[in-house]
């Protein structure tokens, strides 16, 4: 079987489906393959701060997220070696609050909304095997479907976009130099749960004591995600959570945030599934184009997920590369792949590598200096520092406007009082 396309996009989870629905948007002729089927649930923090929710509406999907079971918040409690930071999200887009969404609902919304577009081929349970090359321009995939038996089929296109994850087959095949790698000091698990109970208004919560970090998100279905991080060389801990990763989870907080409230609510939670984990990550970032390929999302790049920066990404991703894609028209993509391929690294660079740093000093298990921390504690002290802390996560704000606020704070000025 064969057939010609404009793009061949591999990966249709949130990445994938949102550049089939933004490429059918522009009038291109889509394929989108995933391996899996949908729903499906997948391994993630799985939530969207309001910039993202702004794209999502976009979309046309925002409503059909809000109708899945799953509570909108717009606080953060965050406890860093003991400064505590708490506070409101501000608005974005007009929107406030943020969703943690369950990826089995928000990766078949996605889906099927790519696929209602006219211009959208997709299939489910492909399993792409092989690119194939001409002339040293990749042109066409090679793969099985889960119901085909052996049978190979083939599909070309101008542009196969790998859009397959952290572990990205496309971007192997395709050879893609990897232009930055941290890797983590950290062992990663995160479980759902149910019968959580928070103080107050619901929200996230985020803990680090010493070498151990632990993060709490209200998601759908009236369970909470709850994620643990413990050093990759502490072989105690391994051991323990190798052997039963519930008692894991449930020893780590108990130990290591014994201090704080999170100790005592998490005794009386329970396990809703099975408990997840990895076991070491790097944090890469890889050139995104070239001769006939592009990488989105995970693939592009993957960042420590206690910032949960990485539905954004893939998100923003998405629309960025159609618009790039939609500049040049499609029959001159063949002679455009340098020129293109450094307008989307460069644009994906500017807007998203801040954050991919401020992931890279979590992954990093180093004692936080005193310094830190005493910044911590000053911006939990103030109000507007403390929002202007939580925008950089939604993009409403950036790092060098903590910094501002920093120095404000060490000066001693009030907002409230005009300065001259």
């Amino acid at each position: 079987m064969s057939k010609t396309y404009d793009v061949i996009v591999v990966g249709a989870r949130v990445a994938g489906s949102s550049l089939a629905y933004w490429l059918a948007r522009e009038g291109y002729e889509v394929l989108l393959v995933d391996r899996g089927t949908f729903p499906s649930d997948t391994l993630s923090t799985n939530n969207l701060y309001s910039n993202s929710l702004g794209l999502l509406r976009g979309m046309g999907v925002l409503d059909a997220l809000l109708n899945t079971n799953t509570p909108i918040y717009r606080r953060a409690h965050i406890n860093f070696d003991g400064a505590v930071i708490d506070g409101l999200f501000p608005e974005s887009d007009g929107i406030t609050g943020c969703l943690c969404v369950r990826r089995k609902y928000l990766d078949q919304i996605l889906f099927e909304n790519a696929k209602a577009q006219p211009g959208v081929t997709a299939i489910e349970g492909f399993r792409v095997t092989a690119l194939i090359q001409e002339d040293g321009i990749i042109t066409c995939i090679e793969g099985k479907r889960k119901d085909g038996g052996d049978d190979i089929e083939t599909y070309s296109a101008r542009l196969v976009v790998g859009a397959d994850g952290r572990l990205s087959k496309v971007r192997e095949w395709a050879g893609s130099e990897r232009k930055i790698a941290v890797p983590t000091d950290f062992a990663s698990y995160a479980a759902y749960v149910t019968d959580f109970v928070q103080e107050g208004e619901m929200h996230v919560e985020f803990y680090k004591n010493q070498d151990k970090l632990a993060i709490v998100f209200p998601t759908s279905d009236d369970q909470f995600v709850v994620g643990v991080m413990y050093p990759l060389d502490d072989s105690a801990w391994m051991e323990r959570f190798k052997s039963d990763p519930e008692e894991g989870i449930r020893r780590l907080i108990d130990e290591g945030f014994g201090h704080t409230s999170l100790a005592d609510r998490f005794r009386k939670a329970n396990f809703a599934e099975t408990v997840k984990g990895m076991h070491g990550y790097d944090n890469d970032w890889f050139v995104g184009m070239g001769q006939g390929w592009a990488l989105l999302g995970d693939a592009l790049s993957f960042k420590d997920p206690a910032v949960g920066q990485g539905l954004h990404d893939a998100l923003y991703g998405a629309h960025m590369l159609s618009e790039i894609l939609s500049q040049y028209p499609a029959s001159e993509w063949k002679r455009s792949w340098e020129p293109m391929g450094k307008v989307y690294q460069s644009a994906m660079e500017a807007k998203l590598m801040s954050r991919f740093w401020i992931g890279c000093q979590f992954t990093k298990n180093t004692p936080a200096p005193p310094e830190i921390t005493a910044a911590y504690s000053l911006v939990g002290s103030d109000r507007q520092a403390t929002e202007t802390f939580l925008g950089m996560y939604n993009y409403v704000k950036e790092p060098e406007d903590l910094q501002k606020e920093i120095g404000r704070l060490l000066s001693g000025v009030n907002p409230q009082i005009p300065q001259k």
